[in-house]
This record gives structure tokens, sequence and C-alpha cells, in this order.
């Protein structure tokens, strides 16, 4: 019964599916028929602006010969009448604001032109986007199809990367609010003192220059300190070290600068020779190093800890490894609450990269986390 009802919700979906796509067609050809209508009053427009130029072209020249006429009949009384001279002067004017009145025609085509260009420049674009999507739809359609039975056993493995996805998007969104709570408190406060006590010194330039020097020393400090918390929020969101040396160098600069910060002492091994990983495999590496480590300060009360990454031509293995307290794994998982000590992201991250995930750990005993991803079948 269930497999029929998911049958029927399949076929639902093509016939809407296919509704769809009829409406894309009609889309395409309502388009082209504007497409033609407007390339049409297209090459008309265009015409009459050439027409108008070439005629301002013509009037200019004419408008030219009168102000030289009325220029001529003007210095010499003697040999021109004042009629003359009337008639000159009515002909460069008449001349002039027929020119001017031309040349705003001129404009005003030259505007309309290219408004029309742009709309059916569009309007192509628009025929192009609804071929290609009914094209892709017309993919769709055919491996539902002929692939029907198989649509609906994936339609269970879709609900599942549905809830990763959106578990994905959760995390992205505490993310983001970490990261806005840190500004907050670190950055955005730290401005706000520098704006203060910029006013103050400004105040002390005038009333008592020589307190100006501590103050302005102390100020030094506060920016000091607040680019090094800047510093510290960009590299959590992206190291550069990651992007320009790869995942080795990230790590040991990043393992280096956790022990400074939290004073535990933590072992970085790197084994297998100098190279990049696939970007999305660095990238997920170096956020599980970050999140175990960060697990490691938060919970697990450790005195030392390890990591250890191992580059194979076709494999990387990752080991995070502390002395602490350790916890129930199966009961922490399944822990709203607590959710998963991010347990469930770093499972997440792997099972994307269709790697391999062993954690191993009991109350007292520490915790050892393993990461295989296979690097041949990533590269394919």
């Amino acid at each position: 019964m269930a497999v029929k009802t998911l049958e029927e919700i399949i076929k639902e979906i093509i016939s809407l599916i296919e509704k769809n796509r009829e409406e894309i067609f009609s889309i395409a050809e309502a388009t082209e028929t504007e497409i033609k209508r407007l390339q049409q009053e297209v090459e008309a427009v265009r015409q009459e602006t050439l027409e108008v130029i070439a005629r301002v072209d013509s009037l200019q020249k004419a408008e030219k010969a009168a102000r030289l006429r009325l220029m001529e009949v003007s210095a010499d009384f003697r040999k021109h009448t004042e009629a003359d001279i009337k008639e000159a002067y009515e002909n460069a004017q008449r001349l002039q604001l027929e020119l001017a009145t031309l040349r705003e025609k001129e404009a005003m085509l030259r505007l309309r032109r290219d408004d029309m260009e742009r709309s059916l420049k569009r309007l192509v674009e628009t025929r192009q986007r609804a071929t290609r999507l009914a094209s892709r739809i017309g993919v769709i359609l055919d491996y539902l199809r002929t692939d029907f039975q198989g649509a609906a056993e994936r339609m269970g493995e879709m609900q599942q990367w549905q809830q990763m996805a959106l578990r994905i998007l959760e995390a992205q969104e505490e993310e983001r609010r970490r990261v806005a709570r840190e500004i907050h408190d670190g950055p955005a406060q730290s401005m706000a003192n520098v704006v203060m006590r910029a006013e103050f010194c400004l105040k002390l330039l005038d009333r008592d220059p020589a307190k100006l020097r501590g103050e302005l020393l102390a100020l030094q400090d506060l920016v000091r300190t607040s680019l090094q918390d800047t510093r510290k929020i960009i590299f959590d969101l992206r190291p550069m070290a990651l992007d320009d040396l790869g995942l080795a160098a990230a790590l040991k600069k990043f393992v280096a600068n956790y022990k400074e910060q939290y004073g535990l002492p933590v072992e970085y091994q790197y084994f297998g020779p100098e190279k990049r990983l696939p970007p999305a495999v660095e990238v997920a590496l170096f956020r599980i190093v970050q999140e175990a480590l960060n697990n490691i300060y938060k919970h697990a009360h450790a005195t030392s800890a390890l990591v250890k990454l191992e580059v194979l031509p076709a494999r990387v293995n990752l080991v995070v490894r502390d002395n602490g307290r350790g916890f129930d794994v199966e009961k922490v998982l399944k822990d709203p609450e607590r959710k998963g000590y991010g347990l469930l992201g770093i499972r997440e991250r792997v099972q994307l990269l269709n790697g391999e995930l062993e954690i191993i750990s009991s109350p007292g005993k520490g915790t050892t986390l393993m990461v295989g991803i296979n690097l041949a079948t990533e590269e394919q």
C-alpha cells in the first residue's frame, strides 16, 4: 500500500511537470512572437533614426551656410539692403530652430531605439532560458518514466538527504548567529570605544595637549586588539592559509593558534607528500578538526590531544585523539539537547564526501575520532 501511494505521488509529480513544461513552451512561443514583432519595430526605428541623422547632417550644413550669409550681409550695409539683412537673419533663425527640433527628435529616437534593443535582448534571453528549462524538464520526465521504480526507491534516500540538508542549514544559521555575537561583542564594541576615544582625543587637543599622547597610545592598543579580534573571526570563517597553502599548512597554523589561545598541548603530525587535495575535502577536514578541538576544549577536560593527518595516493586519513573524560557516543548522538556535541555535523560532512567515520569513546577513557576519505572517488 505504501509503494502504491508513493507511485501515485510520483505520477502526480510527472503530470504536474508535464503541465509546467507545456506552460513553458507556451511562454517560449509567446516570447518568439513578441521577439519578431519587436524586431520589426526596432528595424523601423533604426531606419527612421538613420534618416533623421542624415537630415541633421544636411540641415547643419544649411544652417552653417545661413549663418555665414548673415555675417556677410551684416558686414556690408552699403552693398546689402535692410531687407537682405532681415531675410538672412530670419532664414538663419528658422534653420537653427529646425536643427534644434531635429536634434531633439534624433536624441529621442536614439533613446527609443536603445530601449527597444535592450528589451529585445531580454526577450531573447528569456526565450533561451525557457528553451533550456523545457529541455531539462524533458530529461527529468524521461528519467522518471524510464526509471519509475528506481525513483520510488530513491524517494526514501531523498528524504534522508533533505533531513541532512535541513540540519546543515540549521548549523549554518547557528554559525551565523555565533559570528554575529562575536562581532557584536568584539570588534563592534571595540569600534564604539574607538569612536569615543577619538572624540576624547579631539577634545584634549584643545584643552589638555599634554594628555593627548597617552590617550593616543591607549587608542592604538584598542585598535590593535580590535584588529586581532577581527582577524580571528576571519580566520574562523575561512582561513586564508587553506586557500593559499593547503590543508596541511592550514592545520599546522590552526593547531599552533589553538595551543596559544587555550593552553592545551596539541601535537600535530603530518604524513605523506606535500600536495593539494580537492577543495571540498580540504574544507571538510579542516572544519572537522576545528569542531573536534572545539569539543575537546568545551567538554573533554583533557590535558593533551593529537591531530594526525595522513595523505596517501588515493586516500586521506584523519585522526583526532584526546585523553579527556570521554562520553557515551550513542547517548550523545541521540540527545537533542546536546545536539551531539557537533558530531552530527562532522558525520554529515563525511557522508557528503562518501567517507568513513568512526568515533571511539567511553566515560573516563578519552576520545578518538577517525575519518577516511577515498580521494579517487572524490575526484571522479
